[in-house]
C-alpha cells in the first residue's frame, strides 16, 4: 500500500487512469485497506491532489462496492471505516479541506444509507457528541453530514422501516438540534449577546451558514410527519412577527450581502429561501398547525415585501424569488388560503407586481441564450419542482398564473392576463426591432394562461377553456415560425417553435405535418437555441400515441425523413472537437427518433447515414463526456440496422464491414462506457445470421469468456444477451472448443452468487439448457444444481426463489429430446436421495401461484410435465406432494387469458415505443443501458403448446392409463380442485 499516492495521482490522468484504477481495485481487497486511504485522505502533509483523489475513490468504493458479493470488503473493515468516519469529518472541519470534506460526507451518506440504523447503531450519537458550544467549523461539518443523511428521506415513501429511522435519530438528535437552532439564531440577531463566538466577520458568516443548514434539517424532519418537540416548539418558529422564522424572512445583514454582480445566493437569501421551503411544505401537510395564528398571512405580506416590483432583479436571488412564487402558489392551491387571493384588486396587483415583472426577459437570459445555449435551454425546458433550483423565474412566475386559474378565478385572472398580452403585443407591433421582448412576454404569458395540465412527455394535456391557443398560434405566432432567419429576433422565433412544442397535443395530426417542413428549415438555422428547439419539437412530435400507438408512421415522413437526418448530422458534425460534438444530445436524440420512425424509408441510402454515425462514434469514443448522447447514438445505428436488414438481409455485411473496425478499436482501448452498448449490437448482429456463427464472430468468443471483461457490471446484460446468441448457432462448436465450460464457470462463479447478477446467470443458463444436448450438458448439470442450491443456503432472497424456481421448470417444461422432469430430478436425487421433494415442498410448490402473468404458460407447461411424465413423482417421498403440486397448479387457469400465445400479428417493432427515450437514464460503470432498438420480441420457449388446458388434459388421461385408479386417488386429495375436473370431463378429458 506503500505507492497508493502514486497511484492515486495517476488515476487524475487520461494517459494512466485506466491501468492506476485496475492497481487500486487490485490493492483495495488488502485488509485494512480502508483505513489506510481514510488516513491518507486526513493527511494534511500529503499533496492536495492525491487526498482529494483519495476522498473520491472512497466515495467510489462506498457508492459501487459497499455490499458486493462477489468479491465482498471484509466486514471487519468495513466496522472500522464506521467508527473513524465522523471523527474523519471533524479532522476536515477547517474551511481549507471543505472539497474533501465533501467528498467524505457523501461517503458517510451513502454508507448510513445502506448500514443505518442496523449495522451502525452509534452514528447519530457520534455526530450529537461532536457538537461544539463554540467552534462552528466544527458545527457546519456536523450539520452537514447529517442533513446528507437525513435528506435521502424527503424521497422515500411512508413506511414502519422509514419511520423507525426517523424516531430513532429524533430521539437523540433533535433536542440539541432545537437548542443549536436557539443558539444560532440568537447569536445572528444580536451578534452582542457572544461576541467570541459571533465576531469577527468570518465567524459571523459560519454562524449564517449553519443557520442555512439548520433550515435543511428542519424540513427533512418535518418531510413525512410532525415530532412531538417541534410541534410543541410550533409558536417560537411560526408566530406573526416573533417567530424565527418570521423574523428571518425580513432580516437583512449588510455584511452578508455579498456583491451584487454575484451570481451566487448570499448567506441571508439562502436562508430565507430554506424557510419558504418549510412553509410551503407545511401548508401541504400541515394547514391545521398554521392556522393557529395568522402564520400564513403574515408569510404572504413578508413575500410581498421581499419580491413585489421586482425588488430582488439580480441572478443571485433567483432561487428565493422563485421559491417565494412557489410559496404563494402553493398558498392559492391550497383552500384554506384561497380566499387571501380571491379579490379581483389583488389578483390585478399580483399579476402586476410580482407576474409580469417575473416572466420579463432580463439582460442575464439573453446573454445566457447567446453565450451559454445549452444551459438556456437546460433551465428553459426544467419543469418547475418543489426543491429544485432548477425552476426559473419565469416558470416560477407562470405556475402562479396557473394556480390562480386552476383555483376558480379563472375569468378575472383571464381578462386580467389578457390586458397584459394585449398590451405587449401592440407594444411589438408600434416597433418590432426595439420591442421584441414585449411580444416575448406575451407568448409566455399567454402560455401560462392556457395552460392547465401539463407534462414533459407529453406537453399540455388540457387547457384553459377561455384562452383559443389555435387562433392566437395562426394570428400572432405562426409568422414568426415561417419568417427567413434573420427577419426577427431569434428568441421570437424560439418562442413560436416552444409554442408549438407545447400545444403539440391540442394540434391535430395534418396541422402538425404542415409545420414539420418549418422545423426542418429551422435545423438549418445558424442559432444554436433555434436548431436544438427545432429538433427537440420534432423528437416530441414524432412520440405522439393516440392510445398505446404513435401517430406517425414511415409514410407520413417518408418524403423529408433523409433531409431531416442530413440537417442534424451536419449540426453535429459541424462542433469539432469529441466533447463539443457530443453535448447536444437533443440532436442526436431527434435522429433516432426520425430512424425509428422512417424505418425501411433509409433503405437506399443508409450507408451514406451509416457512414456518418460510424464517423461521429469514432470521434467520441476518444473521450467518451455525455452518457445521453451515447445511448442514442448506439439505438441510431442499432435502429438503422434493424429496419434496413429486416427489409433486405443481404445489406447486414455492410453493417458489419462499418461496425467491426470501430467497435474492436472500443474494446481494445477498454472504452468502459461503450462497451456495453458494442456487445448489444454485436448480439443484434449475431442474431440477424440464421446459420452458423461467422468467422469474425467465432475469432471473438476466447476474449468474451475472459474474467476480466466480466468485471464491469454494466456489460453483463450485453454479453449473456450475445453468448445466447452464440450457443444458439454453435453450441456443439462451443462445447467441442471447451467453452461452454467456460460459459458455466461464468455463471457458477459470477452470476448466481451475486445479488444484482443472479438474472443473468439464469437467463444463461436456460440458455444452455435449451441448446446444449441433454446427454453432453449430463457432465455439467450436477454441478450446476449444486451451486444453485449452495446460493439457496447462504444468501436466499425472493427474487431468487422465483428465478430458482423458474429455471427447474424451464428445463421441465421445454421441448428438447432427452431433456424430461426424470433427467433433472435425477440429477438432484443424485446428490442426496429425497432433496428432490424437499426442494419441491419448500420452494417450488409455494412459488407457482405467485409466477408472474407472462410466465404463466411456462409454468403450467412445465408443472404439467413434471406431475404427469416423471416416475419419481410417482413414487414415495414425491408422490406425497403430488396432489398439493396439482393444487397450485389448477390456480393458475383461474386467469386463463395469461395462458395463451402472444398476439401472433403483433409488430415485431413494438418493444421500440415501450422505452421512453426521454427519461432514459444512462449513465456510466454500474449503470447497463439497454438499446431498445437491439431487442428482439421474445420467444415463446413453450410455443409447442397451443393451449396449455388442452395440454394438461391429454397428459393426465395418458397418465391415467398408465398408472390407473392411483391417478384418481391423487387428483382427489388435491385441494379444491373439483370444478376444474368437471370442466377438463366437460371438455372430453375423463380420467
Amino acid at each position: 500500500m506503500a505507492d497508493l499516492p502514486a497511484l492515486l495521482l495517476a488515476s487524475l490522468e487520461p494517459t494512466t487512469r485506466k491501468q492506476a484504477e485496475q492497481n487500486l481495485d487490485a490493492v483495495s481487497v488488502q485488509p485494512g485497506f480502508l483505513s489506510h486511504l481514510l488516513r491518507l485522505v486526513l493527511e494534511p502533509s500529503q499533496d492536495r491532489a492525491v487526498r482529494l483523489a483519495g476522498g473520491v475513490y472512497l466515495k467510489n468504493i462506498a457508492k459501487h462496492r459497499w455490499e458486493e458479493d462477489v468479491q465482498p470488503l471484509a466486514e471487519q473493515d468495513k466496522a472500522v471505516l464506521r467508527s473513524e468516519l465522523v471523527p474523519a469529518m471533524l479532522v476536515l472541519s477547517s474551511p481549507a479541506d471543505k472539497g474533501i470534506r465533501a467528498q467524505v460526507a457523501e461517503s458517510v451518506s451513502l454508507i448510513a444509507e445502506l448500514d443505518f440504523p442496523s449495522r451502525w447503531e452509534n452514528l447519530i450519537d457520534q455526530l450529537v457528541a461532536s457538537l461544539s458550544p463554540t467552534d462552528y467549523n466544527i458545527n457546519i461539518g456536523v450539520l452537514e453530514t447529517a442533513h446528507s443523511i437525513f435528506r435521502k428521506w424527503r424521497a422515500h415513501v411512508r413506511s414502519d422501516d422509514l419511520f423507525t429511522e426517523i424516531n430513532l435519530v429524533l430521539k437523540t438528535f433533535v433536542k440539541p438540534f432545537l437548542q443549536l437552532f436557539r443558539q444560532t439564531a440568537t447569536l445572528l440577531k444580536d451578534p452582542s449577546t457572544n461576541p467570541s463566538v459571533a465576531t469577527p466577520l468570518t465567524n459571523y458568516a459560519l454562524l449564517a451558514q449553519a443557520m442555512v443548514l439548520l433550515n435543511d434539517i428542519f424540513y427533512d424532519f418535518t418531510c413525512h410527519d410532525l415530532p412531538p418537540d417541534i410541534e410543541d416548539a410550533h409558536a417560537e418558529f411560526f408566530a406573526p412577527g416573533i417567530g424565527w422564522f418570521q423574523l428571518f424572512l425580513t432580516w437583512d445583514s449588510a455584511e452578508l450581502k455579498g456583491d451584487p454582480d454575484d451570481t451566487t445566493p448570499s448567506l441571508p437569501s439562502q436562508i430565507k429561501t430554506g424557510i419558504l421551503e418549510v412553509a410551503e411544505l407545511y401548508i401541504k401537510l400541515y394547514p391545521e398547525q398554521l392556522q393557529q395564528s395568522p402564520a400564513v398571512e403574515s408569510f404572504v405580506q413578508s413575500v410581498w415585501g421581499l419580491i413585489g416590483s421586482n425588488q430582488l432583479p439580480g441572478i443571485a436571488d433567483d432561487n428565493l424569488v422563485s421559491q417565494s412564487l412557489r410559496f404563494i402558489s402553493t398558498a392559492i392551491r391550497s383552500g384554506q388560503w384561497k380566499s387571501l387571493f380571491s379579490a379581483r384588486e389583488t389578483i390585478s396587483s399580483l399579476v402586476q407586481g410580482v407576474v409580469v415583472s417575473n416572466v420579463a426577459l432580463r439582460e442575464h437570459d439573453v446573454e445566457q441564450f447567446e453565450d451559454d445555449p445549452l444551459e438556456f435551454i437546460r433551465l428553459d425546458l426544467a419543469l418547475s419542482t418543489t426543491g429544485t433550483d432548477t425552476a426559473t423565474r419565469r416558470q416560477a412566475a407562470a405556475d402562479v398564473l396557473q394556480a390562480l386559474v386552476g383555483s376558480g378565478f379563472e375569468a378575472e385572472t383571464t381578462e386580467i392576463v389578457g390586458t397584459w398580452i394585449g398590451t405587449g403585443l401592440n407594444e411589438y407591433e408600434s416597433n418590432k426591432a426595439e420591442n421584441w421582448k414585449s411580444k416575448d412576454s406575451a407568448v409566455y404569458l399567454l402560455t401560462a394562461l392556457a395552460t392547465r395540465g401539463s407534462t414533459s412527455q407529453h406537453g399540455v394535456t388540457s387547457t384553459n377553456s377561455l384562452v383559443d391557443v389555435v387562433k392566437f398560434f395562426s394570428d400572432h405566432v405562426f409568422q414568426d415560425l415561417q419568417a427567413a432567419q434573420g427577419t426577427v429576433h431569434p428568441i421570437l422565433q424560439v418562442d413560436a417553435i416552444r409554442f408549438l412544442l407545447t400545444f403539440r397535443n391540442q394540434l391535430t395530426k395534418p396541422q402538425l405535418l404542415s409545420v414539420l417542413p418549418l422545423l426542418a428549415q429551422h435545423l438549418r438555422s445558424t442559432n444554436y437555441v433555434t436548431y436544438t428547439y427545432a429538433a427537440i419539437t420534432i423528437d416530441r412530435i414524432l412520440s405522439i400515441k393516440q392510445g398505446n400507438h404513435l401517430i406517425f408512421a414511415q409514410a407520413d415522413i417518408h418524403d423529408l425523413a433523409l433531409s431531416l437526418v442530413d440537417a442534424l448530422l451536419t449540426r453535429i458534425e459541424s462542433a469539432g472537437t469529441a466533447e463539443k460534438v457530443a453535448e447536444n444530445d437533443y440532436l442526436m436524440k431527434c435522429v433516432m427518433r426520425v430512424i425509428v420512425t422512417a424505418r425501411q424509408t433509409f433503405t437506399p441510402t443508409f450507408e451514406q447515414i451509416l457512414t456518418r454515425l460510424v464517423a461521429i462514434l469514432g470521434l467520441i469514443s476518444k473521450n467518451p463526456s455525455n452518457p445521453r448522447f451515447d445511448q442514442f447514438i448506439f439505438e441510431s445505428i442499432s435502429g438503422l440496422m434493424r429496419f434496413v436488414v429486416s427489409g433486405n438481409a443481404s445489406t447486414l455485411p455492410i453493417f458489419e464491414q462499418a461496425l467491426f473496425g470501430p467497435f474492436t478499436f472500443i474494446l481494445q482501448q477498454d472504452v468502459d462506457q461503450y462497451i456495453p452498448y458494442v456487445f448489444q449490437v454485436l448480439a443484434q448482429m449475431l442474431e440477424l445470421h440464421t446459420a452458423e456463427v461467422p468467422e469474425q464472430y467465432r475469432s471473438l468468443l476466447p476474449f468474451l469468456l475472459t474474467p476480466a471483461i466480466w468485471q464491469q457490471k454494466g456489460s453483463i446484460p450485453g454479453l449473456v444477451k450475445l453468448l445466447k446468441a452464440y450457443l444458439a448457432r454453435d453450441s456443439a462448436g462451443m462445447l467441442a472448443a471447451g467453452q461452454v465450460a467456460s460459459v458455466l464457470a461464468v455463471v457458477q462463479q459470477r452470476l448466481i452468487p451475486s445479488k444484482l447478477n443472479d438474472a443473468w446467470g439464469f437467463e444463461l443458463l436456460q440458455s444452455v439448457a435449451f441448446n446444449v444436448k441433454p446427454d453432453q450438458l449430463k457432465q455439467y448439470f450436477k454441478a450446476i444444481v449444486m451451486t444453485l442450491l449452495t446460493r439457496m443456503q447462504t444468501s436466499k432472497t425472493d427474487k431468487y426463489v422465483h428465478l430458482f424456481t423458474k429455471f427447474f421448470l424451464f428445463t421441465m417444461a421445454i421441448n428438447v429430446d432427452g431433456l424430461s422432469p426424470d433427467y433433472v430430478i435425477g440429477t438432484i436425487e443424485e446428490i442426496q436421495p429425497g432433496l428432490w421433494s424437499q426442494i419441491l415442498v419448500n420452494f417450488i410448490v409455494p412459488q407457482i401461484p405467485k409466477m408472474p402473468t407472462k410466465e404463466r404458460k411456462l409454468t403450467v407447461v412445465g408443472v404439467t410435465r413434471l406431475l404427469t411424465q416423471s416416475t419419481f413423482m410417482t413414487r414415495q417421498p414425491s408422490a406425497a406432494a403430488w396432489p398439493a403440486t396439482f393444487g397450485s397448479l389448477v390456480k393458475l387457469f383461474s386467469e386463463p387469458q395469461y395462458l395463451t400465445n402472444s398476439k401472433i400479428d403483433e409488430d415485431p417493432h413494438a418493444g421500440l415505443t415501450e422505452i421512453d427515450f426521454e427519461e432514459q437514464t444512462a449513465g456510466y460503470q454500474a449503470a447497463y443501458s439497454r438499446l431498445a432498438a437491439s431487442e428482439n420480441t421474445e420467444v415463446d420457449p413453450v410455443e409447442y403448446v397451443r393451449d396449455p388446458q388442452q395440454f394438461l388434459g391429454q397428459e393426465l388421461v395418458q397418465m391415467s392409463k398408465r398408472h390407473g385408479q392411483s391417478v384418481k386417488a391423487m387428483i382427489e386429495a388435491a385441494p379444491d380442485v373439483g370444478p376444474f375436473i368437471q370442466v377438463l370431463a366437460s371438455a372430453g378429458y375423463v380420467l
